[in-house]
């Protein structure tokens, strides 16, 4: 972090830049305040003579689009948006973007600081990013922005403030003709042969930027720097540093073949199985980084609002410093090359001054309307041409790299070794898509500098950030047989070029800027005393022209709604046992302690009762009461209140039963519910036979099945039923409630030995009368097993597991009727019936419709949390048009008919370090247009459709 320089922007918005955060080869990155709030925040402005360039506007914006859809997480949520003041006349209007500052130091710098990371921070580092990754590639995009100035350690986790290839080039210039190139610090195997990147090529990243974190060099810079590319197309890495633990990971990450690369979800399971976050809980980073970390949040704090006039050098801001506390610099003399040793020197992937032989490509012109120009601006993977062949040879370099000895640098390093250009990623856009015709076409300046005009000092084009070294070097690729595309060189990277730009609007229309991530900051909502992260996935936002008030933030596209409110249990308290939505007006809360009830509509506690302390669901018993069912008693209780209107004890109910124990409530319809029960009776030995020995008397312990009216608060039936595993009472479950039946399945956990054995892998369902509670049959289906999810609907259809597919029967005659295939390896969980559809849920973290019908597939998406786990829990909403998945992980909300990912919510727990770990899955309840989501004792109320 520096001072600001005298021909940087003082303002944008309603921002005002206090110091330079980072600067970077397309963009800069300032800390600013916004002037109403006091916020901080971080602003990343593109360079101007980039920002001129159509071709880098358009690929700034799309790249910002892409951090609205992964907000949330690790990935930082946009502020609300800032207005610019009217386009100067000399110039392009102002490029920038806005998010909160977290204090983070980028990756480069935190090895710079205290060098190599140890296993639990690489799990960390590796498991964040391989999370962000996992949901990039389920939506068949490629990131392409990775690199060790990209990829923050905050004192949480990591976090990641690019979404493409802009965002972590090397070098950037912008060349006549609207052409802009590029340069890629990372380069694969596949791209340097001309092939076409996929998700893979991230992981083969990620493989090297945890083989940088884990040893502070790469496992490819061992010989000449114009080698790189061979030794990455050919070589096997060095990975000897590497902890043992992690070797295999990394190695399996840097294979050639991208087929044989991990996903990201499997490294993220691989690297942390309860998650980065959970991982991380307690504090990561090493106690020098740390320091830093909080050196750099006291200073960006202290930090003030320079000048307006920054030309009276007099009145210039001091410069900052917010590096490690004791770096070691040398200013007073340049050192030699030959002074320092071979492993101290940075081996940067960009260089800082133009390009040595840029290889060029240009676009042909395309009309209007023709599918060039309506190419999809990001979501498809970039495009790696085949090599071009050479022509005239560029004028090479000499390798003078303007070093910027006035900035503090680490670990004694010295000047960068010259690097050569070649592997150059372009960006163009023929003429003709500048502006449509009859419009004045942007400005592209010609000839354009080089660089942003810098205090003397700075470098024109800075390799990684503060010092640290790159990855690898980006070296000269084979040179290809000639041709027209150029000069001579490897492949070329091809960008895909977002659609062409609308009609150029009235100079004096309002001009709003694009709202993305620009540096780390906290995703979500801070709220109480736990933090709050929302995921990003989703549509891409549409800009308006309204400034909107800085308050209530607005909704992007992946983050959740603002929660209506939030209520936390008392920590004073036992944590919830079970919770239950009362008539859309209630949250009942029943504990060890305590029943108690949440206004729906506020969050607001209204009142508690002992009496319902280990009370199961609470219920509505008509209109005015609430009904629970403790261990010993029901109870209904006023929902005013509390207060307890009707008492009735199983000792008195159940007479004929002494000692009952009441079993968990097997299902409910209406007024009346159905539960299971168990006691214990002596049953006397047998009057012996003349002159034999009495035997003795055995304890027997007696089921039952119950029906019970809450209503008219009385016994409808109950029928004798096998006892289950010790203690004795069994576990059903209602499957569906019928006209004439009831159909019921027992819970494998509450199974006798010998009914496991008899059954044979089996598992069966039982059909009781509804009116006398008369057992009518048992069945089984197929091979659906004890432990299967089973689910079925009132027109006598059966939905069971079976393997790893969903199986539909005909419930009275065991007839299969259809398939759904699942994911290899994986199994359904219990699906939900609603109207035509059924929703389908997987332990692959896949959630879907079929047909109730025919089976037919309607749609399938994931919850992209990564890893697997139990199923995700689904629940629909009153109205039926959102469907909730909840997990151990996160709550992702889909679009019922068409399965369109809406949010994702995660409740990453006390925002203090050293609070308890939450390991306790989320779980969602409908309440009209209101889902509540639980963890634990959070609670968050979201508005839904």
């Amino acid at each position: 972090m520096e001072a600001l320089r005298q021909d940087d922007p003082r303002r944008f918005g309603r921002f005002t830049a206090l110091a330079r955060f980072h600067e970077g080869a397309s963009a800069v990155r300032y800390v600013a305040r916004d002037t109403a709030s006091g916020e901080v925040a971080l602003i990343t402005a593109a360079r101007p003579e980039l920002a001129a360039v159509p071709a880098y506007r358009r690929r700034f914006q799309a790249e910002a689009r892409t951090a609205e859809r992964l907000a949330g997480g690790w990935v930082a949520a946009p502020l609300d948006t800032g207005e610019e003041p009217e386009t100067p006349a000399d110039g392009p209007e102002t490029l920038w973007t806005a998010a909160g500052y977290v204090p983070a130091l980028p990756l480069a710098e935190a090895i710079g600081i205290a060098g190599p990371l140890d296993e639990r921070a690489l799990r960390i580092l590796g498991a964040g990013i391989a999370e962000i990754l996992s949901r990039v590639h389920a939506a068949g995009a490629v990131l392409q922005g990775l690199a060790p100035g990209t990829v923050l350690l905050a004192a949480d986790g990591p976090r990641l403030t690019a979404f493409g290839p802009l965002g972590a080039a090397a070098s950037a210039e912008a060349r006549p003709g609207g052409q802009l190139s590029v340069r890629l610090g990372y380069l694969t195997p596949e791209q340097i042969e001309g092939k076409e990147v996929s998700a893979a090529s991230d992981l083969f990243v990620l493989g090297l930027l945890l083989a940088y974190a884990a040893t502070g060099t790469t496992p490819f810079t061992e010989g000449p720097a114009e080698e790189a590319a061979r030794r990455i197309a050919g070589d096997e890495p060095e990975l000897d540093a590497v902890p043992e633990a992690l070797r295999e990971l990394i190695t399996n990450c840097l294979a050639k073949d991208p087929a044989a690369r991990p996903t990201a979800g499997t490294v993220a399971a691989e690297l942390a199985l309860e998650g980065a976050a959970g991982l991380a809980r307690g504090g990561w980073l090493p106690e020098r980084l740390a320091a830093a970390v909080a050196d750099q949040e006291a200073r960006v704090l202290a930090l003030e609002a320079p000048d307006e006039n920054p030309d009276t050098p007099e009145k210039a801001p001091a410069p900052v410093s917010a590096e490690a506390p004791e770096p070691v610099e040398d200013t007073a003399a340049p050192q030699s090359e030959d002074a320092q040793p071979e492993d101290a020197r940075p081996v940067d992937a960009a260089p800082v001054d133009a390009p040595a032989s840029p290889v060029e490509t240009s676009v042909a012109p395309a009309p209007a309307g023709s599918p060039a120009t309506a190419e999809p601006e990001d979501a498809r993977p970039v495009d790696a041409p085949a090599p071009r062949e050479p022509a005239a040879s560029a004028a090479a370099s000499d390798g003078d790299i303007g070093e910027d000895r006035g900035t503090t640098r680490f670990l004694n390093t010295g000047p960068r070794p010259p690097q050569n250009d070649r592997p150059t990623t372009q960006l163009s856009l023929p003429a003709e898509l500048v502006a449509p015709p009859g419009t004045a076409p942007a400005p592209v300046a010609q000839p354009i500098p080089p660089a942003l005009p810098v205090a003397p000092v700075a470098p024109q084009h800075p390799g990684p950030t503060h010092g640290g070294p790159a990855p690898y070097p980006a070296a000269a690729l084979p040179a290809g047989p000639a041709g027209s595309g150029g000069a001579g060189g490897g492949p070329m990277v091809s960008l895909p070029l977002p659609p062409a730009p609308a009609p150029v609007p009235d100079p004096a229309a309002s001009r709003r800027t694009l709202l993305t991530i620009a540096a780390a900051a906290v995703g979500g909502l801070i709220v109480g005393g736990g933090s709050v992260a929302a995921l990003g996935s989703g549509d891409t936002a549409v800009a308006t022209d309204d400034k909107p008030a800085p308050k209530p933030r607005r909704t992007l596209p992946g983050q959740p709604p603002e929660p209506r409110w939030i209520y936390t249990h008392p920590a004073s308290e036992s944590s919830p046992l079970t919770t239950t939505v009362w008539r859309d007006k209630l949250l009942l809360v029943t504990s060890e302690s305590q029943a108690s009830a949440v206004d729906l509509r506020t969050g607001k506690r209204l009142w508690q009762r002992a009496d319902g302390a280990k009370g199961q669901a609470a219920l509505a018993a008509g209109a005015d009461l609430v009904f629970v069912a403790s261990p010993s008693e029901f109870l209904w209780l006023s929902p005013k209140n509390g207060k307890v209107v009707h008492r009735v004890r199983y000792t008195d109910a159940f007479a004929d039963l002494p000692g009952l124990a009441v079993g968990p409530l097997a299902g409910n319809s209406g007024p009346v519910v159905w539960f299971t029960g168990s006691h214990t009776v002596t049953v006397k030995a047998p009057k012996p036979k003349k002159g034999k020995k009495k035997g003795k008397d055995k304890e027997v312990v007696q089921a039952h099945f119950f029906a019970y009216d809450i209503v008219q608060r009385k016994e409808l039936w109950r029928t004798p039923v096998p006892a289950g595993r010790a203690p004795g009472t069994p576990a059903y479950r209602v499957v569906v409630d019928r006209s004439a039946d009831v159909l019921v399945r027992q819970d494998a956990v509450s199974l006798t030995a010998a009914e496991v054995k008899a059954a044979k892998g089996k598992g069966s369902i039982r059909s009781f009368d509804q009116k006398t509670g008369k057992l009518l049959w048992t069945k089984q289906y197929a091979a659906v097993s004890p432990e299967a999810a089973t689910g079925g609907d009132e027109d006598g259809t059966l939905y069971a597991a079976v393997g790893k597919d969903l199986q539909a029967f005909e419930t009275d005659t065991t007839k299969p009727l259809w398939r759904v295939e699942g994911s290899d390896g994986s199994v359904f969980g219990t699906p939900l019936v609603a109207g035509p559809l059924i929703h389908t849920t997987e332990r692959s973290q896949l959630v879907g419709a079929v047909e109730r019908e025919s089976g037919r597939l309607v749609w399938r998406r994931s919850t992209e949390v990564p890893g697997t786990g139990n199923a995700p829990s689904l629940t629909l909403s009153g109205s039926e048009k959102t469907l909730v998945a909840a997990d151990a992980v996160q709550v992702t909300a889909f679009s019922a008919a068409d399965g369109e990912r809406l949010w994702k919510f995660q409740d990453i727990g006390s925002a203090d370090p050293k609070g308890a770990t939450v390991s306790a899955p989320y779980r969602a309840l409908a309440a009209g247009e209101t889902v509540v989501v639980q963890r634990d004792r959070a609670f968050y109320a979201f508005p839904v459709a």
